[in-house]
């Protein structure tokens, strides 16, 4: 098993978290995300614990909101001492009605509009992450106007190839995000956020890229970005206290994914951050982490259930299942591996190849080719799809006019709602 939350009891049903994925299928209906709180948490705890023992000081872990957001998440990694990434005002909006301290969240995105500003102000987040001139033009004006001193850190690109994703791929030169260093435009608006007078310059933000199973990338990036800060303090006398390295680190989806000791990459990239800033005589910020697919990720699963089986001697066949593409866009957008398992049947031989398939009027609505499960599947047997706890329900849509799934947490022996299943009158309660 790809994720050491999944087992196999006696009579071939799939567990995850030690609990019965049929009963849950019966109990809540189909199809269903499932969350595993205590993987959830324990997956917080190897990065807050790793990072307070060899980073120090008041390093600490952020989870990034955008691989999924909603309150319950919010609660949890709260509880466990982690700050926050937000990317909107939605998200923001959703942290506080949690209870989520706000000063404890960091606001990321390229193009935050003058609302998003105003509103970040009002609901005093701790700090953004200034993205462009013209956005830390921006919230220095409205930072005067609210008569306060908002606090930021520069987004900065180091121009890493983190060989991951392209589309995923955020710390290349010619990124939409950020300021490159190599270009000069980063030590030009570091020298503009230093001059004004409602903003506070606490430090440069990187990210070089999401699914980053290799060290070498942030090691790269650190070095670049310390570099940077000894530069800025030579030629303005600028004392960084922060420098958040952004992302966190890759999740397995299938048994050829690697296994990632988090902890034992968190000690190299400390041991090497402090080699760096001794040989450029600075002391070392404070660091920060953005990890929110490793949070997430392999703490969720979705649960499906067959409707058709289709055969085509000679040619294809094809697996539809009462989900699709809606709540897992992410192999129409990336061609995204899954590990998917008939649940039921999985004392069962898999010899059936074929693709599994959602229930949309779209071509590619795809869950994932070349699949064997047992040749004996065929409607009602329940499908399950594996590490589906990050950008699945955040990236989850209505198209075809269907419902968002529900989330069901889990706890031990104990399971319980944490987002609602939607229904028809919450499809058109915006209609006018």
């Amino acid at each position: 098993m790809i994720c050491e939350n999944l087992s196999v009891n006696s009579d071939g049903i799939l567990l995850f978290g030690g609990r019965n994925t049929a009963e849950l299928i019966s109990k809540y209906g189909s199809p269903l995300y499932v969350m595993d709180e205590k993987r959830i948490r324990k997956n917080c705890r190897i990065y807050i614990d790793s990072m307070k023992k060899y980073f120090g000081g008041r390093s600490v872990p952020l989870f990034a909101s955008k691989a999924n957001s909603f309150k319950q998440i919010y609660r949890i990694v709260n509880e466990e001492g982690m700050g926050a990434d937000v990317v909107s005002s939605g998200e923001i909006y959703t942290a506080k009605s949690a209870g989520f301290p706000l000063e404890k969240t960091y606001f990321h995105g390229n193009n935050k509009t003058d609302w998003d500003i105003r509103y970040a102000i009002d609901c005093k987040v701790g700090y953004f992450v200034a993205d462009n001139e013209e956005e830390i033009c921006a919230i220095d004006r409205i930072a005067g106007e609210k008569n306060v001193n908002q606090k930021i850190l520069i987004r900065l690109t180091p121009g890493i190839d983190p060989h991951t994703y392209e589309a995923v791929a955020t710390g290349k030169v010619d990124s939409k995000f950020g300021s490159a260093i190599v270009t000069g435009e980063a030590e030009r608006i570091t020298k503009i956020a230093l001059s004004k007078r409602n903003i506070t310059l606490c430090g440069f933000h990187c990210h070089v890229g999401s699914q980053v199973f290799d060290s070498d990338v942030y090691i790269s990036a650190a070095e670049i970005m310390l570099g940077f800060i000894a530069d800025m303090k030579k030629k303005y006398g600028y004392v960084t206290e922060q420098l958040n390295l952004g992302g966190g680190y890759g999740v397995r989806y299938t048994e050829k994914d690697p296994v990632i000791d988090i902890e034992a990459n968190i000690k190299l990239v400390a041991e090497t951050l402090k080699k760096f800033a001794e040989k450029f005589e600075i002391n070392l910020p404070d660091i920060l982490m953005e990890p929110g697919r490793s949070i997430v990720a392999d703490a969720g699963i979705t649960l499906y259930t067959v409707g058709s089986v289709k055969r085509i001697p000679e040619y294809k066949n094809y697996v539809s299942i009462d989900g699709g593409m809606p709540d897992n866009p992410r192999y129409a957008l990336y061609k995204s591996s899954y590990t998917v398992l008939a649940a039921g049947k999985m004392n069962e031989k898999c010899d059936f190849q074929c693709s599994v398939v959602g229930r949309c009027c779209e071509s590619g609505d795809i869950i994932q080719e070349g699949v064997y499960l047992p040749s004996s599947i065929c409607r009602g047997d329940i499908i399950a799809v594996l590490t589906t706890g990050a950008y699945n329900y955040s990236m989850a849509s209505n198209y075809n006019r269907i419902p968002r799934l529900p989330i069901i947490m889990i706890n031990g022996d104990k399971d319980y709602i944490a987002v609602r299943r939607e229904s028809f009158e919450d499809l058109a309660r915006n209609d006018v």
